[in-house]
């Protein structure tokens, strides 16, 4: 996989206004209670690997992080008023079914400029237990080098909302809860296949584990 150099890092201005968007939303919906977010670097590069079982995951994530954050979004939700929305506030389109390059170079943009690139591993939205990891995250870690935090949403699936069932109940408990980081490569900078697969075979086992805990702390 290589990155097309033309391709313009996601507006950092863009990402910041989108947190203070996120802040406002997720606080004023619902009551999100953040567990670790000390543990998220202060500067430099940094991916959060997020488990995906709802569409709110990712803003949440956006609210309550101390950081702005640049997430990877399937293009699909790049459609009118919403695409440019999602454009304007520093997010980063990519086609899944696909080696995207420009999506792949405006990724590592974001960290070659010391941001956080936000990323659902399990590529969709599903269980949200990191059962299934697609090699995205293992090379954007490996690649960078940047480190990478694990992100677990939890109660966002509990129960659907009397208003609106697509949504968790207005003003019900969700819990974010950041990991420690941890680097994925094995420390050669080596980028081959076989790299990339251990690597993501030990990404799997620090986000379970990280989910499992996140649990255990939240009685979830």
């Amino acid at each position: 996989m290589t990155a097309s150099p033309a391709a313009p890092a996601p507006s950092e201005k863009g990402a910041e206004v989108g947190r203070r968007i996120g802040v406002g939303l997720m606080y004023g919906l619902w009551k999100p209670r953040v567990l670790g977010a000390w543990r998220v670097p202060a500067t430099g590069p940094v991916i959060y690997a997020v488990n995906h079982a709802h569409n709110i995951d990712g803003p949440m994530v956006m609210g309550v992080a101390p950081r702005s954050t640049h997430f990877l979004i399937k293009k699909e939700a790049f459609v009118g008023p919403l695409g440019r929305f999602l454009t304007g506030i520093g997010q980063v389109e990519v086609d899944r079914h696909s080696t995207d390059r420009t999506a792949i170079a405006r990724a590592l943009g974001v960290l070659d400029n010391g941001g956080v690139l936000g990323i659902f591993p399990e590529g969709t939205r599903g269980e949200g237990d990191f059962a299934s990891l697609r090699a995205g995250l293992a090379y954007f870690a490996v690649r960078s080098g940047a480190p990478i935090v694990p992100v677990a949403v939890l109660g966002s699936t509990d129960r659907p909302g009397r208003l609106i069932k697509a949504l968790p109940p207005l003003r019900s408990r969700v819990d974010v809860v950041f990991g420690d980081p941890f680097d994925a490569g094995d420390g050669s900078g080596r980028r081959t296949r076989k790299a990339l697969d251990e690597a993501t075979e030990r990404i799997q086992k620090q986000l379970t584990a990280h989910l499992e805990n996140a649990r255990r702390l939240t009685g979830r």
